[in-house]
């Protein structure tokens, strides 16, 4: 299992996801270009010294994620998602995919996505906080698969 977060903008959601992953013993790939400078203090404010425990990659943009992780199912979350999170089967292997805080995904990488998923919502509200929607995904993947650490 492995984040994925596609030019992220604002340091705090990926200081806590990053925490989050030391946390729970799950790499993180970071798809550039970020929205921030990546040693921006709010990533480690947010972070805490957690973030500098977790396993990260960063990748120059979309093409170099892609190599670097060929053959790995992309579970991308989505307000667009076709697949509610309750109904998602996920595997071991799976990338826990996410996008920027304002625009998502563009079209290329929304098709590029083996599942689009969707975090179940009261009607008439738009969509979560990243680290929120990224925090539920990765509960219901890992009691799915046996992950979560001993």
């Amino acid at each position: 299992m492995r984040i994925a977060l596609h030019q992220p903008e604002i340091a705090g959601n990926v200081g806590t996801i990053l925490r989050l992953a030391a946390c729970l013993d799950v790499p993180v790939d970071i798809i550039e270009p970020c929205g921030f400078p990546f040693s921006d203090r709010a990533l480690a404010r947010a972070g805490m010294d957690y973030a500098g425990r977790a396993a990260v990659s960063r990748h120059a943009d979309w093409s170099a994620f892609r190599a670097a992780n060929a053959g790995a199912r992309l579970m991308l979350f989505t307000t667009k998602g076709a697949a509610r999170l309750p109904d998602t089967r996920f595997e071991e292997e799976d990338v826990l995919l996410f996008g920027s805080e304002s625009a998502g995904v563009p079209d290329g990488v929304h098709e590029a996505a083996d599942a689009r998923i969707c975090v179940p919502m009261r009607p008439g509200e738009r969509s979560l906080n990243l680290a929120v929607a990224c925090a539920l995904g990765l509960g219901e993947a890992l009691r799915q698969t046996g992950g979560w650490p001993a």
